[in-house]
């Protein structure tokens, strides 16, 4: 459902495009560095820093990765119906871990 704000947040956005308004900013075409992690505590985001540098990727993520190529692999098999199933199963009980991580 949208709501009235978000509408008129997407109006002015575009109005301000239109103007050119986001055009010559610093930093235009560059990515954006998310360093700073807001909602955790200090200690915690050094943690983080130090397991990223050494290359750690969290399970939580690797699972949402594999459900995201399970997802594509069902919609790209859709003519096997065994198969199918043996992927949607795979996805459920990936699904579930995710359920009971949070």
């Amino acid at each position: 459902m949208t709501h009235l704000f978000d509408i008129l947040a997407d109006q002015r956005i575009l109005g301000a495009l239109s103007r050119g308004e986001f055009d010559n900013l610093p930093g235009a075409g560059r990515p954006l560095v998310f360093e700073d992690e807001p909602f955790t505590t200090p200690e915690q985001r050094m943690a983080n820093h130090v397991l990223k540098n050494a290359g750690f990727t969290p399970r939580e993520v690797l699972v949402r990765k594999e459900i995201a190529r399970l997802r594509k692999e069902i919609a790209a098999r859709a003519e096997n119906d065994e198969e199918r199933r043996h992927l949607r199963r795979r996805l459920g009980a990936l699904l579930v871990q995710v359920a009971h991580t949070r």
